[in-house]
């Protein structure tokens, strides 16, 4: 059992009053609308496939390997609810699906702090062992903007640079990936301080995350290593709808809107709506059908 929760933008948009100068201008640093970030969650099964680094990253001519699929997808989204809400609604579902726990349990996650820590605390309070594993595709954004430090833009020599270290993060050794780039940014003269600064934020990350990069093991069981679940459920169930051109949004018909758009990609909208219309015979005429 896998549970993503990832908190992206989402592009629900808020409508945020600005008081005009009396020739309707807005003063300095005032707009009239601004993006609000979603919470989003899923939960979904996976029939292990063991793989390894060469698979991942040169595959080879023919037909890619096979790769852990995401079943029973159940996902949710949130702009009214904190991470913590949104997170514990995602450990709700896996542990309705594994009353238990006798399953194997793995979080993925980009690395954010805080949404770590309430895995974590979720998982402590529901008394759950989960292996937290960090998104693969997040670390290799790292690495390319590392890249562009000491490389020029579109030079060929930053892909196999970049394949090189992703190959040795995927091999266990980020610790090394961080050493080396901060080792080349010493070395390297007329480098720029915000270059500078990109390549310590990138090795800084590996170190970090060392505890969450533990990527043989999970290639060895079978386990996912990429949020391709949540990056299609930002796109699928919030972006689609809540930034399309010309909306505008509240929080509470936003948040409306989201729960319906999930409750429908869950197959629990027919179970919903029968739901909907026995509350409402029962508020107007006290009905129990």
């Amino acid at each position: 059992m896998v549970l993503p929760s990832a908190m992206r933008p989402g592009a629900a948009r808020q409508a945020r009053k600005a008081v005009p100068k009396q020739d309707g201008r807005l003063s300095r640093g005032e707009v009239r609308n601004r993006k609000r970030m979603a919470e989003v969650g899923a939960v979904f099964d996976i029939t292990p496939v063991p793989r390894t680094a060469q698979q991942i990253l040169d595959p080879g001519p023919g037909p890619r390997p096979k790769a852990p699929k995401a079943a029973r997808k159940w996902v949710t989204a949130s702009v009214a609810d904190d991470a913590a809400a949104v997170v514990a609604a995602v450990f709700a579902e896996a542990d309705r699906r594994d009353p238990q726990h006798r399953r194997t349990w793995i979080a993925l996650a980009d690395g954010n702090v805080h949404q770590i820590a309430r895995i974590q605390a979720e998982a402590t309070g529901r008394g759950i062992t989960i292996a937290i594993i960090c998104d693969f595709m997040h670390v290799t954004e790292y690495l390319w903007k590392a890249a562009w430090c000491f490389f020029p833009e579109a030079s060929p020599g930053a892909g196999p640079w970049v394949r090189a270290h992703a190959a040795a993060v995927l091999d266990g050794r980020a610790a090394e990936v961080a050493a080396a780039i901060r080792g080349q940014a010493a070395a390297t003269t007329g480098l720029s301080a915000a270059s500078r600064k990109a390549a310590a934020a990138a090795a800084g990350y590996l170190d970090a995350k060392a505890g969450y990069l533990d990527y043989p093991r999970a290639l060895a069981a079978g386990w996912p290593i990429s949020s391709g679940v949540i990056e299609g459920t930002c796109r699928h169930l919030v972006k689609d709808r809540m930034d399309i051109t010309g909306a505008r949004w509240g929080v509470q018909t936003a948040e409306a809107i989201l729960k319906l758009r999930a409750l429908h990609a869950n197959g629990d909208f027919d179970a919903y709506w029968n739901h909907h219309l026995h509350q409402e015979r029962q508020r107007n005429y006290g009905l129990a059908a």
